[in-house]
């Protein structure tokens, strides 16, 4: 499974930024999104499965929003009320047959 996210960047503090990544393969279970800021530990961000449930960190509920088109096995992070802790790097995650899958990350940064 490759995963090819895209969709970071520079944003002021307040403001919006939508995530998209896409797997390659069939049959792709969980897909979710992670992010790791420098000096801390790689941290789930949400995660949905492909029947729909979902999970997010408390620190983004109410802010972020997870969604996912099995059909092209996309998932998408709709990041609003974006806050400068939120900058980091994000991380695609995908679950196929019990393997872990990464994407190689994308840069999200939010300016005060």
């Amino acid at each position: 499974v490759q995963l090819q996210a895209s969709g970071g960047g520079l944003v002021q503090a307040g403001g919006s930024l939508r995530l998209s990544c896409a797997a390659s393969g069939s049959m792709i279970g969980v897909m979710g999104w992670y992010r790791q800021a420098p000096g801390n530990e790689r941290e789930l961000v949400a995660q949905i499965s492909p029947e729909g449930e979902i999970n997010y960190a408390d620190s983004v509920k109410g802010r972020f929003t997870i969604s996912r088109d099995n059909a092209k096995n996309t998932v998408y992070l709709q990041m609003s009320s974006l806050r400068v802790e939120d900058t980091a790097i994000y991380y695609c995650h995908a679950i196929r047959w019990g393997g872990n899958y990464w994407g190689k990350g994308t840069q999200v940064t939010v300016s005060s």
